[in-house]
């Protein structure tokens, strides 16, 4: 049976959260990516992406699956032993979120396309998120997460981690990180992600074919965007898009780089044995 015909009749309908957007999770990222002070304070812009830390879900226990994701959810296909991996995403962002004021979100299904992919049969499935404060919308951000069957062949992965290899910068902006077990750990638990192919070493690598543990997709996106941060405090961001091509792995010397170019920048993550993990786009105001 096709991927496809799982979701024939598979039309959830949008779903509303609500968030204060507290000071916490913004100070606790900081301290995680070792910034010397928090990235923002309370009535401060929220940095792109930082939404992530907010309007979380943290289920009862018996509702998780073998794989510490949900076994069912509004915007979960129902597959088949299901493997879910980050793919990339959009965002639009009018005005930032202001941190310390509440928020609204509404998330809803935009998208299910079934593709055919090197591993077998993939499903695409894009969610769309509305974010807004004071009665108005500041952001608007679109997620691409990617579906296959576990019955299917996995995807191709290195034998073995090597953590001596450093790659070396193409631009200008540039940052490196080596995450180990520790960081992989507090992101998940930031993000409330379950994910055990984050922190599970024997599942990685026994079951989802992995030589080691696997850096979040999110995390790549963030790093990224750090270096616009960092480097380029006085543009605003207007748009950004990034994709996710392959995974990198705890201990990898990952390297972060940008190039600026009039009005946008382009962004990539890389190690020694693949020049784009991921990379991205944005535009400034």
């Amino acid at each position: 049976m096709s991927l496809a015909s799982h979701v024939e009749s598979w039309h959830p309908g949008p779903v509303t959260d609500e968030d204060a957007l507290p000071p916490g999770p913004a100070a606790a990222l900081s301290a995680l990516l070792d910034l010397p002070g928090p990235a923002a304070a309370c009535g401060e812009p929220l940095p792109p992406l930082w939404q992530w830390l907010y309007f979380l879900h943290w289920p009862a226990q018996r509702a998780l699956g073998p794989d510490g994701h949900l076994r069912d959810g509004r915007f979960l296909p129902p597959l088949p032993d299901r493997r879910r991996m980050f793919a990339g995403g959009r965002c639009e962002i009018g005005e930032p979120l202001r941190l310390g004021e509440p928020a609204e979100r509404v998330s809803s299904l935009t998208a299910v396309t079934p593709k055919r992919g090197r591993s077998g049969e993939l499903l695409f499935v894009t969610e769309r998120q509305e974010f807004r404060q004071h009665g108005r919308v500041c952001l608007v951000e679109e997620q691409d997460i990617v579906y296959r069957s576990g019955d299917g062949p996995p995807p191709s992965h290195p034998a073995a981690v090597d953590g001596t290899a450093v790659p070396e910068p193409e631009g200008p902006w540039h940052t490196r990180l080596r995450p180990e077990e520790t960081l992989l750990f507090r992101f998940s638990a930031l993000t409330a992600n379950a994910h055990r192919i984050h922190y599970d070493t024997p599942y990685c690598r026994d079951v989802e074919g992995y030589p080691g543990l696997v850096v979040h997709g999110p995390l790549l996106a963030l790093l990224m965007l750090e270096l616009v941060r960092r480097d380029a405090p006085e543009r605003r961001v207007r748009s950004l898009s990034y994709r996710l091509h392959r995974p990198a792995f705890a201990g990898e010397h990952l390297l972060a780089d940008g190039t600026p170019d009039g009005d946008r920048a382009r962004l990539r993550v890389a190690t020694h044995r693949e020049a784009r993990h991921a990379d991205a786009e944005v535009t400034f105001v």
